[in-house]
């Protein structure tokens, strides 16, 4: 089973993108998967977590994701001491960052990846709503789950409009991750 671990901020979208990986993952992957919110104080701008979890197979454990494969962070603001805590060694850390160098050093068990899913929202949205932009880092950097499905995934669950802003935005960081990984490896 791979375990996802998504932080954001309420008003962010972090559920919304917990569920749309298990919409590309059950309905248009062939998997079996959960997603999930934890809530502290429901209000805007509160720290906000939620969880998705992949699996050939069904998937009886709805507990909290205890040892994450994946870290989604849409703001870095929100990664302090114990963050690392229910992230298994190796895993692969996901940040919304301009400075990803700082999270790599601080981070060292970890593989951290940055993208600036700030602007990028900015850019094809114009507000700063990152969750599909972090949700396209995860595919490009996961394989979780297929680009296609992951598009299919907004196009099942969103208006055409909004999903067509949405698809362009997955695409273009699955894109950024993916130029990333090249001249990397």
């Amino acid at each position: 089973m791979q375990e996802i671990r998504w932080h954001g901020r309420g008003g962010q979208g972090g559920f919304t993108a917990s569920r749309l990986l298990g919409i590309a993952a059950s309905v248009h992957g062939g998997k079996h998967a959960l997603a999930f919110p934890s809530f502290g104080p429901e209000r805007r701008g509160a720290p906000v977590l939620a969880f998705t979890k992949i699996d050939d197979t069904k998937i009886h454990d709805r507990s909290e994701v205890q040892n994450s494969d994946y870290v989604v962070v849409m703001d870095e603001t929100l990664i302090a001491p114990g963050f690392e805590k229910g992230i298994r060694p190796g895993a692969c850390i996901l940040v919304n960052t301009e400075k990803v160098e700082v999270y790599q050093k601080a981070l060292p068990a970890f593989k951290v990846i940055g993208i600036d899913a700030s602007t990028l929202a900015m850019e094809i949205l114009g507000r700063p709503i990152t969750n599909t932009a972090m949700y396209g880092a995860l595919v490009a950097a996961s394989g979780l789950v297929s680009l296609e499905a992951a598009v299919a995934s907004i196009r099942t669950e969103m208006k055409p409009k909004l999903a067509d802003l949405n698809v362009k935005i997955v695409e273009r960081s699955f894109e950024i991750i993916n130029e990333q990984s090249t001249v990397e490896g």
